[in-house]
């Protein structure tokens, strides 16, 4: 604060008496005086477009700067501005964080640094990369100024730290983990696919993101970017260094909760089955399923309900309700098989997920998410990612048509879509084709920012080290800034992002739609599944009124076969619909219907006349069956 901000303590993120004085220096033509506070200083660094180096000394730049502190010490307290400050400051070449130049020139953590080397590292500050000579000069200005220490040892240890390096730039915290698990013998090398450039670039991203979010107890965070034909590892940020006694977390591989990352493969297994299209129908509404813990009661991460919406909006907006009543159609144990072929490696059975797997309460890590996302962008074609340079081709195997894959990407690049609950101008917009989704687990544990262009994957994880609820931080505001900004910077060297040629097997058609706000649009369909016409009207839907999804059935062992029948009831909507069960026709659905219970598990279906599916829900029996 001596050198840089003597009265930090005392301002509202503007000195107004330097910037007079330097203003009255300016005009006169006198040599330019320094007004910037650290304040001001910190919101260059958090905002590009606030620096010098890139917007050009201007004094419209130097207003904005001067709002921008002022809105920034209204919001955060003191300690976390100084906090942020002396981690995203670049102290030397490109050391950037106390921590970082400290291990650097010093070799130790800034805890363990004595007096001298605590002033030759704030005599860095003002300009880090002076001459030797110059900074040992201004080191001992300020023992001058009153620092207890002598002048010339500090010019010694100048001298002698200032002209080595301890911490190679590859051994930074982003790359320590990964060091650690690729080199296992000693004076060993390992030739990786890693662009220095876009991991640099990747880790101030993720540093500079993670300090505007300080006041909110997000800390740690981890970035994975790969080349989408040759599943090579271009970035692999594993840890952001602000933690020090965490460094060696490597944030690719720890286990955090899925959020919604899952719901586009839910969404593209239920096209790929003619179960559902993007332009069939769901209720997001209040929902009771009935499970063996007791009723489960899904919400929407805002708490309110949208009513009738399209799969289309349900899957880019994220909604939750829809999700679930998709995962219903599908069948949990077929969701569970996918995503196990998709590389997530789910650790437990998938009844002990129940519906919950379609909201992402299952463990997964950024490296299997990344490479699930581009199996999308490959239409469904999936292969292990690799960190080694010009590995040999990998096997790859079909996970998901390229029809269902094409349909899903082209809704997670619809801003209109996702407008309904993100709004239309977010930090998922890009000025070229993308396709993205976000994900926050429960309590703000974790949030997630995934998505492709043309030709790069990219995964972001933000959230903390100690597994706390982080503190209004959702998947949009937390890690999809850093999604945005790594994906900017890789279009920007690579030309334009074009959106995939449809496959063959899919055409668009004018939907119509009726019975609820939603305006005609064009769609795409798997060919035979189109629909030119949507009809919703609630109270006209088909529905299975008994058994409801996942109700389990117990036979008793001490009463009559004929006294435990159950009894099918439905809600036909005046469509000529049958009870189909375990793909067995059992009898029209215009009454209810008798059903002699045996154990075992069941798919109950409304077909109607053409073997359409118009409802469905899954249960099961068991127990014992009466004996004489």
């Amino acid at each position: 604060l001596f050198v840089e901000d003597r009265d930090f303590y005392r301002h509202h993120g503007v000195d107004w008496g330097a910037v007079s004085r330097s203003a009255v220096s300016y005009l006169t033509g006198q040599k330019a005086r320094g007004a910037s506070t650290l304040t001001m200083q910190l919101t260059a660094m958090l905002d590009p477009k606030l620096s010098w180096q890139t917007g050009g000394r201007s004094l419209k730049r130097k207003w904005h700067q001067l709002q921008a502190a002022r809105q920034l010490e209204k919001t955060w307290t003191k300690a976390q501005i100084l906090e942020a400050y002396i981690n995203l400051m670049v102290w030397r070449g490109d050391l950037q964080g106390v921590s970082t130049a400290s291990l650097a020139l010093f070799g130790k953590w800034p805890r363990g640094l004595n007096k001298d080397e605590s002033i030759l590292l704030v005599s860095l500050l003002a300009a880090p990369n002076a001459s030797i000579q110059r900074i040992a000069d201004r080191a001992c200005v300020l023992i001058n100024a009153g620092y207890q220490a002598d002048c010339q040892e500090v010019k010694e240890l100048a001298f002698q730290q200032l002209s080595q390096r301890r911490l190679p730039i590859e051994q930074r915290a982003d790359s320590l983990s990964l060091a650690a698990r690729l080199l296992t013998q000693a004076n060993q090398n390992y030739q990786t696919s890693l662009d220095k450039n876009l991991q640099d670039f990747s880790y101030q991203a993720l540093r500079s993101q993670l300090a505007s979010l300080a006041a909110q107890k997000a800390n740690a965070g981890a970035v994975l970017v790969l080349n989408n034909q040759t599943g090579e590892v271009l970035a692999y940020v594993a840890n952001s260094g602000l933690v020090e006694d965490k460094v060696w977390v490597d944030g690719i591989y720890a286990p955090r909760q899925a959020g919604s990352t899952l719901k586009p493969f839910l969404y593209g297994l239920a096209f790929e089955n003619n179960l559902l299209t993007a332009a069939s129908v769901l209720d997001d509404q209040a929902l009771n399923i009935s499970t063996e813990q007791g009723l489960y009661v899904p919400q929407n991460y805002e708490k309110d309900f949208k009513g009738a919406v399209t799969v289309r909006r349900a899957l880019a907006s994220s909604l939750n309700i829809p999700a679930v009543l998709t995962l219903n159609k599908v069948g949990l144990e077929n969701f569970w098989k996918m995503l196990n072929e998709l590389g997530f490696s789910l650790e437990q059975q998938a009844d002990y997920y129940g519906n919950a797997l379609a909201l992402g309460g299952a463990d997964i890590n950024v490296w299997q998410l990344a490479n699930a996302y581009r199996a999308l962008a490959n239409q469904g074609q999936f292969s292990e990612a690799t960190l080694e340079l010009s590995s040999p081709i990998r096997a790859t195997k079909t996970i998901l048509s390229p029809q269902a894959s094409f349909i899903v990407a082209d809704i997670l690049s619809d801003r209109n879509a996702r407008s309904l609950t993100f709004g239309y101008e977010n930090p998922l917009a890009t000025p070229f084709w993308s396709a993205v989704k976000t994900g926050t687990s429960k309590d703000m544990r974790d949030n997630w920012c995934v998505g492709f262009s043309s030709r790069f994957t990219v995964a972001v994880w933000v959230g903390n080290m100690q597994g706390l609820p982080m503190r209004d931080v959702s998947g949009i505001t937390g890690a999809a800034p850093v999604w945005q900004m790594v994906m900017n910077y890789l279009e920007a060297g690579a030309g334009q992002s074009f959106a995939p040629q449809p496959p063959k097997g899919v055409h668009q058609q004018l939907v119509e739609f009726d019975g609820f706000a939603q305006p005609n649009y064009q769609e795409w369909f798997i060919d035979g599944t189109e629909q030119a016409k949507v009809s919703y009207w609630p109270n006209n839907v088909p529905e299975i009124v008994y058994p409801v999804a996942n109700t389990i059935i117990a036979l008793d062992p001490d009463m009559p076969k004929n006294y435990q029948k159950v009894f099918f009831k439905a809600k036909t909507g005046g469509e000529q619909l049958s009870f189909w069960l375990n793909d067995k026709n059992l009898a029209s659905a215009q009454q209810d219907y008798a059903w002699q219970p045996k154990r075992g598990r069941y798919l109950l279906q409304l077909k109607n006349l053409q073997g359409q599916v118009r409802a469905q829900v899954r249960f099961e029996v068991r127990g014992k069956a009466f004996v004489k």
